[in-house]
């Protein structure tokens, strides 16, 4: 029999496979809000997962095992998605600041000498 955390830690796996991240930012929000509490419930199963292991957890776990690495993958491009967005959001900040003082940039240390007095 399989420890019913096991099952549970399949169950997340799973919803997080299954997300998909959308363009839209409201969507997103709700998105990354359910990844959070997928992630608070794998971390909330973590200490009841230990040995020892019956055979038949044993062969569950090495099929968890290889879920893994899609899931880290998942939440990878996910962190990409969003760092893609917060890096577009400053730029966007920066070009509405240029454009509202277009000479913030500009040396001021040299000084302008009239040679025709």
């Amino acid at each position: 029999m399989i420890r019913p955390a096991l099952t549970e830690w399949k169950a997340a796996a799973d919803r997080l496979l299954s997300l998909s991240l959308t363009a839209d930012a409201d969507e997103r929000d709700a998105v990354v809000a359910e990844i959070e509490v997928i992630l608070d419930t794998r971390d909330r199963l973590l200490p009841d997962i230990q040995p020892p292991f019956t055979p038949e957890e044993e062969t569950f776990g090495r099929d968890l095992l290889a879920a893994e690495p899609a899931v880290a993958a998942k939440l990878e491009q996910c962190m990409a998605l969003i760092r893609k967005d917060l890096s577009a959001s400053q730029t966007k900040k920066d070009g509405v600041r240029s454009y509202v003082n277009p000479y913030s940039k500009v040396a001021r240390d040299g000084t302008f000498y009239d040679t025709k007095q």
